[in-house]
């Protein structure tokens, strides 16, 4: 019957699909790939994240294996013991045979601690321990979703190049076919042909280039994301609502307390603090109460080894404490004041630091804006040119190489522009990153 049972069980676990396994797989392929959900799938599947997800869980394991400590520790002892031979004992003048062949014993002991360092520094600390490791957790995070807006950014820079370039193949060929039919009407001589051939070659090799780097981009951003190395990532994205989210307000300053590095040395000196009051604590005894029950057995007879018992029971308080050390408990105070004084300065350059940062990246941004602006001008400029000197190639006005020039000076303005584009947002994150806005 029980053997019955077990095969219904087994097939039904068999037929019955794992919803974990199934919801896992539907969740790992991104069907619209938008730089906020690639953020949101990084700090899902992101292996730093879950592992400072999984330090989060082995942390508070800690705490509390710690604080368990306050309670009553009960513990069971029990021995079993057969003398083949009685041991002697010296009494009355005599030597004499002492004991019994077979004896036995079960303990109940109980302790409490009262007062102990460690488990007030544990008490005392466990706040901000899990605070700090959610903040360390946190630290990882901003920087995960930094690091993939970036990467993001650049693999759509690639593509806006590489789309580029295709618009300039296409052109070129059709300017190719046109001197290639002038040259057969007789009209011009073989250069401008040559020419045209070199342009278009030019433009395959550059973007087959472009091609492969597209490849290692997309590869990198996976592994920031933490998604399947063969999966596909379809990114998303509006080109005109991109532009917008690249402006930002310049006059925003930076808040301290917005870093969460700075809010993990401010969780760092609390600690530190906490610590020299342990050392300090040191001078103050240590207090537990002990008790214990125990059944003795003992008989020479082993069938009646248990029968009767004999218990014995007491209750007890301890106190213990150094009286002197060397001056060793000094030393340890003074050691911990010492390292508290290390983080205040560690605050005092952090400050210093992110001062320096701000700077730099709002001096980043600013000129990349102006960079931006320029460069969106020229792409405007340099088509308005290249259409009106090829209507005046067509017409015989300018030469071949006026249009070589005019269409190289288009498609330059249009690789510079998305460049400044893509330079323009990646300093936005590095200010908005100084500022401490990037929060999770």
């Amino acid at each position: 019957m029980k053997i019955f049972v077990s095969a219904i069980i087994v097939a039904f676990l068999i037929a019955t699909p794992d919803k974990s396994i199934s919801q896992n797989n539907n969740d790992s392929i991104l069907q619209n790939a938008t730089i906020i959900n690639c953020v949101q799938y990084a700090l899902s599947h992101q292996p730093i994240i879950q592992q400072s997800l999984l330090d989060e869980d082995i942390t508070d394991k800690n705490i509390r294996t710690k604080l368990a400590d306050w309670y009553p520790q009960l513990n069971l002892n029990y021995s079993i013991q057969n003398n083949f031979e009685l041991p002697t004992a010296y009494f009355a003048g005599s030597f004499v045979k002492s004991g019994t062949y077979n004896n036995s014993n079960l303990g109940f002991g109980v302790t409490q601690n009262i007062f102990t360092r460690d488990l007030l520094l544990a008490n005392k600390t466990a706040d901000d321990v899990r605070k700090q490791i959610k903040q360390s957790t946190a630290s990882n995070k901003i920087e995960t979703a930094v690091n993939v807006s970036k990467a993001f950014y650049d693999v759509l820079l690639t593509q806006k190049q590489m789309n580029v370039l295709d618009e300039d193949i296409i052109r070129l060929e059709k300017s190719l076919k046109d001197a290639f039919n002038q040259y057969q009407s007789g009209i011009v001589d073989k250069t401008d042909y040559k020419r045209a051939t070199i342009s278009l070659n030019n433009a395959k090799a550059q973007r087959k280039q472009i091609q492969d780097l597209i490849t290692a981009k997309f590869a990198y951003l996976k592994q920031l994301m933490g998604y399947p190395v063969n999966a596909n990532l379809p990114l998303q994205y509006d080109s005109s609502a991109m532009e917008k989210e690249a402006f930002i307000d310049t006059a925003q300053q930076v808040s301290y307390q917005s870093r969460i590095e700075f809010q993990l040395l401010q969780t760092q000196q609390k600690l530190q603090q906490a610590n020299v009051q342990y050392n300090k604590w040191s001078y103050i005894p240590t207090v537990s109460a002990f008790g214990a029950y125990n059944f003795n057995f003992l008989n020479n007879s082993f069938g009646k080894l248990y029968n009767p018992a004999y218990t014995n029971s007491f209750i007890g308080l301890q106190l213990a404490m150094p009286i002197f050390q060397g001056n060793k408990r000094v030393y340890q105070v003074k050691q911990a004041e010492l390292q508290l004084k290390k983080v205040d300065w560690d605050v005092i350059s952090l400050k210093s630091k992110i001062n320096t940062q701000y700077a730099q990246a709002m001096a980043s941004y600013k000129g990349n804006l102006a960079n931006y602006a320029a460069l969106k001008d020229n792409v405007l400029l340099a088509d308005e040119v290249y259409k009106t000197i090829r209507m005046q190639y067509s017409s015989g006005i300018k030469t071949y190489l006026d249009v070589i020039i005019a269409e190289s000076d288009l498609r330059t303005a249009q690789l510079n522009y998305y460049t400044a584009l893509y330079q323009l947002l990646e300093s936005k994150i590095d200010v908005q990153k100084a500022l401490g806005t990037i929060q999770y």
